[in-house]
């Protein structure tokens, strides 16, 4: 089954297209990457499923419901949460209270200190940080939050943009492995990433987006041998 469907979709800044008519669809269960250059439309994607941009032609589905013209909020509320580039937590903020602001639009406080308590076993460097300010973190404890942050919204999506950006090898590898558990634990994953072969290692199938449009898609499994794949991206 089709979670999130992109049906031709179009969008663009002012006269600048970053979606030139972009198809593809992420199944329930999945972990799907998106690969590609800088200004590809790998953002603008993920800002699309998000209503954070609004498309000039296409349909963007979710579970079944159109949410091309949704809210953010509502999207949210459905269960697709967006992790955005460059984490965004709120430096000055504790990490508790960072993960509890991802519980923002739940109502019932049980259920997001549940969430929080879920988080905390997942990602337990967190639970030994908790009262410490965001901004005092390292880069992977800061996207270790950011993602811990999203976790607490309830996916049942959750779109990660360069979630390794400006990591280590080692914690890159963290990262992938806290994506995978993700996906293991139930939630739908939907990879923006420029190191492709940490990526592809961790990834059900994959799409490469070129000039707003989906040029290359498989199986991460083929891809990551695919010359396409090697010239562009992994290197010889």
């Amino acid at each position: 089954m089709a979670m999130l469907e992109f049906d031709n979709v179009q969008v663009f800044y002012g006269k600048v297209q970053a979606l030139s008519g972009l198809s593809l669809t992420v199944a329930e269960g999945e972990i799907v990457a998106l690969l590609g250059n800088n200004g590809a439309g790998k953002t603008t994607t993920l800002s699309t499923a998000s209503a954070l941009v609004k498309s000039h032609s296409g349909r963007v589905t979710f579970n079944g419901a159109d949410i091309t013209k949704a809210r953010p909020w509502d999207v949210v509320g459905a269960g697709l949460i967006h992790v955005p580039e460059g984490r965004r937590i709120f430096s000055t903020l504790t990490v508790l209270e960072n993960l509890q602001l991802g519980g923002f639009l739940v109502k019932d406080h049980a259920v997001v200190a549940k969430r929080i308590e879920k988080v905390l076993a997942l990602l337990p460097l967190l639970g030994e940080r908790r009262l410490q300010q965001g901004g005092t973190l390292s880069g992977g404890e800061q996207q270790m939050l950011a993602i811990g942050r999203g976790l607490v919204a309830g996916p049942k999506m959750l779109m990660l943009d360069e979630p390794s950006m400006g990591l280590a090898p080692l914690i890159v590898a963290q990262v992938m492995q806290v994506i995978s558990e993700i996906r293991d634990q139930g939630t739908t994953v939907l990879l923006v990433e420029q190191n492709a072969r940490a990526a592809l290692k961790v990834t059900d199938r994959a799409y490469v987006i070129d000039g707003g449009v989906t040029t290359i898609e498989g199986r991460a499994s083929e891809l990551i041998s695919d010359s396409r794949i090697i010239d562009a991206y992994l290197g010889a």
